[in-house]
Parts: C-alpha cells; sequence; structure tokens
C-alpha cells in the first residue's frame, strides 16, 4: 500500500477529530437536555446544590467568585482548571405543574427500587440556566473559584432562596486550538514545523549530535542511555517508560542537563495532575518553575510557583492593584458630560499596561521551565515566545492534534511516555476505530524506532506481579531491580492470586454488620445488609453513564481484603501505614465500593489507607497492595472495553507487593489475555 504524504494524513486527523467534536457535542447536549440532576452529580459533572461564597477580582483583574460542595463529597468529580460551567437554579413546583420548556428532574434509573420510593413523593424540579458561562480557576477538595463576565449577575446567585448548582459546559476552546493547530501543520512551508510534520511522517533519518556520552552513576545503564539519546537528539526522542521504571526520573535529568545548554524549555503534558508532578520534582531539584495555569488539585509548594501567585507576590503588584482599582472607581463614580475621564483613564490604563509588562518581563526571564498543558501553551502570555527543547510527558495519552499545539514554539521534541498504558480519551467509537487513537509518539516510533529508549529496570513491583507485564506488553525485556525483586507483605504469600467468582464456594453469607473487629467475625463485619440476601456474582447494566456493576463481587472485594488485614495484624497495618488501591474498570462499581467502605465498621481504622478509583484515576500511582473487581460476569464472554488490555496493564502494575484480582474466570478467559493472565497466576500459586 502506498504511503499517503503527511497533508493528507493530517487531513485525515483532522476529518476524525471533526467526527469526535460532534460526538462529544452531541453527548453533551443529551447530558444537559435529558439527564436527571441525581445522574449529573453522580458523573461528577455537576455539583449540587451550592453555598455560593465572596465575589473578587483576582490578580488577572477578573471577576471570580467561589462555591462550596455541600453533599456528595465522596463522589470523584470532574471539574479542573480551564473547562467551562454553567451556574442554574432549581425551582421546586407542585407536581403537576410544568412551566413550558423546562428541564424536568428524572430518576437516575426507574428499575431501581431506591429511587421508585424516593420519586412517589418527588416534586417536579424547574431547572432555569444563567445566561453566562464562566471557567474553573481553581479547584481544592470541595472549594472551587471560577472567574465570571463583569456582567454576571452575582447577586442574584449569592442571595438566591432557591437552591443554586453548577454543571460543566461543552469545551469548545480545546477543540478550536487543536483545529487550528492541525490547519497552522498543514500550511507549514520552508520552516522548523514544516520539517518536523515532514520528518514524523516519513522514514527519513531524524538528525543527531555527536559528542561523547555522559556519564550518570546515580542512574541505572537504560536510564543513562535515555538521557544521553535526548542529548544526541537534533529533531525528536522519545523515552519510553514501561510501570515503575523511572521514566519521571529519568525525564527530569534530561531536562536538567537541557538546561545547562539552553536557557529555557517548555515542559507539557495533556492534563494539569501530570504537568503538577513533574513541575513538583522539577522544583524538588531547584530548578525554577514557573506554572501557567493553576493546577487542579493544587499543594501548598506547586501553588507558589504558578503565574497568578508569582504575579500576586511581586513587589510592584501592590501599585498595579491600587491603579486597576482607581480605573474600576473610574467607571463607577463616572459623570456625564466629564471632559477629562477619557485623558485620566487612557493614562491610568497606560500605567497599568506598563507595570504588568515589567512584572511578566521578570517573571518569565528568571524562569527556567515553563509548565503547562499541550492546551495551555497556547495561553496569550506564551505569545510570540520561542523555545530550543519541547517536552511533552505523558504523551501517549495525548491526542495527536494536541501535541502540535506547543510545537510551533520549538525547535526539538521530547516526548516521555508508555503506549502500553492508558491511551488518550476517544469517545467516537468511529473516530477510534478509524484511528484517531493512535498518538503521535507511536507514529513517531513506527517511523523511527532508533529515536526510542526503552527504560529496562522496574524498582515498584515483586518479580511475579511484574512478570507478565513485561512478557506481554514489553517483550520480556523489562527486568526487576534486586532489591524489590522479592518484596512482599506477609512471608510465604502469593504476590499475585486470583478468586474465581464463578467458584459457587465464593457466595455471601449474610450475617450481622456490627459485630467485633476479631479474626472469627470479619466475614460478618463487612456481609452484605439483609434486603441483599439474594446476591449473586452477575453483572447489572446500570447506563452508559455508569457501565456495569457486580454488588456480590464488590461484597467479596472488601471481604477478601478484611481477611487479608485480619491476616497482617490491625497494629502493623496502622503503623507501617500498609496503603491499598481497590480498582474497577466502572464508575458505577467504584462508588458502590465507597459506599460500602464508609458503611462497615470494621474499615474505619483503615480509611486512610484505602483508596477506591477506576483505571484512569490510579495512572501514575501506587500502592502495596492492589484489588481488581473486573465486574463482568455473564455467559457469553462479553468483557466490553476490558478488551483494552493497556488498561488492564495499568490496573496490574499499580501494586508493589500483593494484587488481588476477583473475576469470573469463565467469561474473563474466553479472551486470550486473561486465559493467559489466569494460567500464569494459577502456575505461580501451585508452583510450591
Amino acid at each position: 500500500m502506498e504511503q499517503i504524504s503527511p497533508i493528507q494524513a493530517l487531513l485525515q486527523q483532522r476529518t476524525l477529530l471533526q467526527l469526535e467534536y460532534y460526538t462529544e457535542k452531541e453527548a453533551f447536549r443529551k447530558l444537559t437536555e435529558q439527564m436527571g440532576m441525581q445522574r449529573k452529580v453522580k458523573r461528577g459533572d455537576a455539583w449540587f446544590p451550592l453555598q455560593v461564597g465572596k465575589s473578587f477580582y483576582n490578580s488577572l483583574n477578573q471577576t471570580a467568585i467561589e462555591v462550596f460542595r455541600t453533599s456528595d463529597q465522596d463522589i470523584e468529580h470532574n471539574f479542573e482548571f480551564g473547562r467551562p460551567v454553567m451556574f442554574f437554579m432549581v425551582k421546586k413546583m407542585g407536581k403537576n405543574e410544568n412551566q413550558g420548556n423546562t428541564a424536568l428532574q428524572q430518576p437516575e434509573n426507574a428499575s431501581d427500587a431506591n429511587h421508585k420510593v424516593q420519586n412517589s413523593n418527588l416534586k417536579v424540579q424547574s431547572i432555569k440556566y444563567f445566561s453566562f458561562t464562566g471557567t474553573v480557576s481553581y479547584v481544592d477538595g470541595d472549594r472551587m473559584v471560577i472567574t465570571v463576565p463583569d456582567s454576571a449577575p452575582l447577586l442574584e446567585l449569592q442571595q438566591s432562596t432557591d437552591p443554586i448548582g453548577v454543571q460543566l459546559s461543552f469545551d469548545e476552546t480545546s477543540y478550536k486550538l487543536m483545529f487550528e493547530a492541525l490547519d497552522r501543520v498543514m500550511k507549514a512551508k520552508n520552516n522548523r514545523l514544516a520539517y518536523l510534520r515532514d520528518l514524523f511522517y516519513s522514514h527519513q533519518k531524524a538528525g543527531r549530535f555527536s559528542f561523547e556520552p555522559m556519564k550518570f552513576p546515580w542512574l541505572n545503564p537504560t536510564q543513562e542511555r535515555a538521557v544521553n539519546e535526548v542529548l544526541w537528539a537534533k529533531d525528536v526522542a522519545i523515552v519510553h517508560g514501561p510501570p515503575g521504571t523511572g521514566k519521571t526520573t529519568t525525564l527530569i535529568e534530561a531536562i536538567n542537563e537541557t538546561l545547562m545548554r539552553e536557557s529555557q524549555v517548555l515542559v507539557c503534558a495533556q492534563s494539569n495532575m501530570a504537568v503538577d508532578w513533574i513541575s513538583e520534582k522539577l522544583v524538588d531539584r531547584g530548578i525554577n518553575v514557573l506554572r501557567i495555569g493553576n493546577p487542579t488539585r493544587v499543594n501548598d509548594k506547586m501553588l507558589g510557583f504558578t503565574y497568578e501567585r508569582r504575579f500576586e507576590s511581586h513587589a510592584d503588584y501592590p501599585q498595579l492593584w491600587a491603579i486597576r482599582k482607581a480605573i474600576r472607581e473610574l467607571r463607577k463614580n463616572r459623570k456625564k458630560g466629564s471632559e477629562n475621564y477619557h485623558q485620566k483613564m487612557d493614562r491610568l490604563k497606560s500605567r497599568a499596561a506598563e507595570i504588568e509588562l515589567r512584572i511578566n518581563a521578570e517573571l518569565f526571564g528568571e524562569a527556567r521551565v515553563i509548565a503547562c498543558t499541550l492546551v495551555g501553551s497556547a495561553h496569550h502570555l506564551l505569545e510570540g515566545m520561542k523555545f530550543g527543547t519541547l517536552f511533552i510527558d505523558e504523551a501517549a495519552q495525548a491526542l495527536e492534534a494536541a501535541c502540535w499545539i506547543p510545537m510551533k514554539r520549538a525547535s526539538r521534541v521530547i516526548l516521555a511516555g508508555d503506549h502500553c498504558q492508558l491511551p488518550p480519551t476517544v469517545k467516537s467509537i468511529a473516530a477510534l476505530r478509524a484511528g484517531l487513537g493512535k498518538t503521535l509518539m507511536e507514529r513517531i516510533a513506527e517511523n523511527k524506532p532508533e529515536v526510542v529508549t526503552l527504560l529496562k529496570i522496574q524498582y515498584r513491583m515483586n518479580d511475579e506481579i511484574m512478570r507478565f507485564s513485561s512478557d506481554w506488553f514489553y517483550g520480556g525485556k523489562v527486568e526487576s531491580a534486586p532489591q524489590i525483586k522479592y518484596r512482599s507483605v506477609l512471608d510465604y504469600d502469593h504476590p499475585i492470586t486470583w478468586i474465581d467468582t464463578s467458584n459457587e464456594e465464593n457466595q455471601i453469607t449474610i450475617e450481622g454488620e456490627d459485630a467485633p473487629e476479631d479474626s472469627a467475625s470479619t466475614a460478618s463485619s463487612v456481609s452484605a445488609a439483609n434486603q441483599n440476601s439474594d446476591l449473586n456474582f452477575k453483572e447489572q447494566f446500570v447506563g452508559e453513564s455508569f457501565g456495569r456493576i457486580n454488588k456480590a463481587e464488590a461484597e467479596l472485594t472488601l471481604l477478601t481484603l478484611a481477611e487479608y488485614f485480619t491476616k497482617i495484624g490491625k497494629q502493623r497495618v496502622l503503623e507501617e501505614r500498609i496503603d491499598v488501591g481497590i480498582i474497577s474498570p466502572y464508575r458505577a462499581q467504584v462508588q458502590y465500593l465507597k459506599k460500602l467502605i464508609k458503611k462497615y465498621e470494621f474499615f474505619k481504622p483503615y480509611r486512610r489507607l484505602i483508596s477506591v478509583n477506576t483505571v484512569d484515576g490510579f495512572q501514575g500511582q501506587e500502592r502495596d497492595v492492589i484489588l481488581i473487581s473486573l465486574v463482568r460476569s455473564n455467559d457469553e464472554g462479553q468483557i466490553g472495553f476490558l478488551k483494552d488490555l493497556r488498561r488492564m496493564n495499568v490496573a496490574m502494575t499499580r501494586a508493589r507487593m500483593k494484587l488481588i484480582i476477583l473475576g469470573n474466570k469463565n467469561t474473563m478467559t474466553k479472551h486470550p489475555f486473561y486465559k493467559k493472565l489466569w494460567e500464569y497466576v494459577e502456575a505461580i500459586n501451585n508452583n510450591e
């Protein structure tokens, strides 16, 4: 088959991105118009009801308002910096009242007995959306700061007697920037961007410098080679980091060595969380970082390195604030027919602009690393700036179009990530099948395998947990460091086990919930409630938003954890802070598990040590013990998106010392990957 030109390939990318755009926009329309409020809240797409706090002007002279989530604090939400939001007001009406084209609250699941009970006395509620769109500026736990237009009716929000809520709005900005980036790349001629485009889409050899390799005794041989490959690269290099191989450590070293040769570099990632993580490591190394865009859940250390906080703490900022205040007062108190109004306003604006430019020049002049998301690299603050090197972390999770956004600012690009772990999020099945999910990192790795350096020594997992992943995904090339090869919680414990929920012996016995916390009563302290006495290990479909749930498997997951804690001993778990992660691919299962942990008294001392989340939520994290609830249990062998084996790779490789998989063997092993995994676990447990 004849290879298509770079322009044709990019045109195809643009078409697929357009398809993804329409798919997501339509999904959002349905979310807004059809989905009930309870469901939006449970999805993490809305906060309701809110406590509306104070309004103020932020450091960028934008009107901002703070809001507080007053319920459902245990639900993971999707609000993050830069995302657009809409405020709404809920008016209670009589059962039979209906006001025109209002959106009516619907039960989440009509078949759910609990909702049937609730809805019997529920009054119809009318939802009124406010006519402005805000932008998330800052999120910390259950507090959020939202910037709003000056025309926003803040008093109405703050003094409303009706409940107020906020929900995500459709994000046009990201798509707009990606379309613009693709168009810019396609139009590029006789410049560096055009060169990189043609290079990435061909088998042409990438340029290299030639000098003696640097020695880094504190790195292992593959990490040292990766840093040198970054330094030798004229055009592009890829650091391929499997789980636990020290990708971040290697990247930090590569950035530090690059700064020995360049005055400033641009560091980007797909998500705010990834940017915050690498920024924090760079700060720990003593490197001056300027973080563009407030982190989503920023800690105190990183807050001091954000552009907003650095701007506010500048010595000239009080003077600038005083001038801005004078401008606002001048507008407010303007007298009709005042002759010198415009002269005063122009003078004040000129002084404010002068001070702002001076502050920005100092902040950007001092910074060695500018850190932001891929989309954030289009920020007006970076207008006209050029960098010798662009580093893109977690490049395997970013759409190709997003990677092209910062590329206009750089002469060469270094990509780091692992395309055998989480892929980019693509909502359109058609676009995914047509290749939208193929990342720029994958494309370059295919065309230029010589620019890829695989990190081969992992420092996280017991060797038996790591071995299957290494053999299946990395050609058996990943090895365990000697010091962690045999790490375990208990002596003579199997590091990986699979509990087969198709085995009738695993059926849950229903007993009381408040039994004492000793080993004889562990089962009873985490047993199912009486109303669930008919539980079986079959999955239930609970809607597209939440996917599937397997309540009996959730109960068994917690029973298994309780028994393991009992084996270890309460005192040791607490003193050594043995942490646990419970992973499930389905949001409904995650939320059900969280409720059960809160419900059972047995887990009260351990709650701070237990995290429950989806696979995506555990990306980049690790725990001493990991339990995976696979959920799927049916006679047809249908396993849905568990066929995406990269997600399973992420889930399995979060465990340091113990991995417990719970799932229906008969359902799962119809797929060759899970069949091989079952055989592998069985071989380990029978090899005594």
